[in-house]
């Protein structure tokens, strides 16, 4: 454990530092993040900040396998990530065809899928899913959909890093594992400088990053029978119910999906007046009350399916809130 804590240190140090050179080389390069129709900001921002999130992460893994902390088999799914990171790299900065961008998230699930062994039946409510022409194709959709959907909820300063430290605080609560603590680490020296107002974006090479290794640590979780992977859902369930809610939203009012937007219930909560820093802040105090329907579900397994209802009427409330405030046009 001390050894974790010391290269969990380290990660934390070279991620701040790596943080604040990638910024310096961004603006001596140019490489900003301009305003569009979809940004929450109105001036360009240097980006590409989430490279020393992966820089800093791999190191802090490659150590713990080295050191015989990770599995093998965890360790070579979340190396899969990097074919994901090499194209969202070059996508920051020559905006990669949509096409090729989605067969390398596809390979990359698929990579990462074969190396953990698949995934272990599913319990929901009384019905056991163990059919693996159901659930194979599932996740791997269910891992490309949430590497892009972390992406689209990078978009206010601070968010999806914030986002990623409280999902993988709670992992280690719940399962006591150290790689979730190097996760934190290296997102935590980067949000630093992200934090509003940011004064660097993490880029896609982050944001679809942090996507997959939250997931293919959840299907790990899952399959090792220390955090059931329903439970990892009410866990996650901030982003990716914000994220399919709008998408189903979009597509009722036959929108073109691939345009882009702000109609995210954290964008129109800013538009309706709230700050970046409010944003956070109130998503901090959602995911703990997430985590604590996690707790109860862990404590009364009979339960596991009242609380996911009652996870996601919360957030369709909140939804709904903000619809007052900003409706959905």
């Amino acid at each position: 454990m001390n050894t974790v804590l010391i290269i969990s240190a380290f990660v934390f140090i070279i991620s701040v530092a790596l943080t604040y050179a990638i910024r310096k080389a961004a603006l001596h390069h140019e490489l900003m993040d301009i305003p569009n129709e979809r940004s929450s900001h109105y001036s360009p921002v240097p980006k590409g900040g989430g490279l020393a999130i992966i820089i800093c992460w791999y190191l802090g893994i490659s150590g713990m396998f080295y050191l015989d902390y990770i599995e093998s088999k965890l360790y070579f799914a979340l190396l899969s990530g990097t074919i994901l990171a090499i194209v969202s790299f070059f996508d920051d900065i020559y905006d990669i065809k949509p096409v090729i961008r989605l067969v390398i998230q596809t390979l990359a699930a698929i990579l990462a899928f074969v190396f953990l062994g698949g995934i272990d039946h599913i319990s929901l409510f009384l019905i056991e899913i163990d059919s693996v022409f159901f659930l194979y194709p599932a996740c791997i959709i269910g891992i490309v959909w949430f590497i892009n959907l972390f992406n689209f909820l990078d978009g206010i300063d601070g968010y999806a890093s914030s986002e990623a430290i409280m999902i993988s605080f709670f992992m280690f609560a719940f399962t006591g594992d150290f790689i979730n603590i190097v996760l934190v680490a290296s997102v935590l020296g980067f949000l630093i400088w992200n934090w509003p107002k940011a004064r660097i974006f993490m880029g896609d090479i982050g944001s679809t990053q942090l996507g997959f290794i939250i997931i293919v640590l959840g299907l790990y979780f899952h399959n090792e029978s220390k955090l059931d992977f329903i439970n990892w859902i009410m866990l996650s369930s901030l982003f990716w119910f914000d994220a399919t809610l709008t998408l189903y939203r979009r597509w009722r009012n036959k929108e073109k999906l691939s345009t882009a937007h702000r109609k995210h219930a954290y964008q129109r909560a800013v538009q309706s007046g709230f700050s970046h820093q409010e944003i956070n802040f109130l998503s901090i105090l959602i995911n703990f009350v997430l985590a604590g329907f996690v707790y109860a579900s862990i404590r009364l397994p009979a339960f596991q399916m009242p609380l996911l209802i009652v996870n996601i009427l919360l957030l369709y409330g909140v939804t709904l809130m903000i619809d007052r405030r900003y409706p959905f046009k």
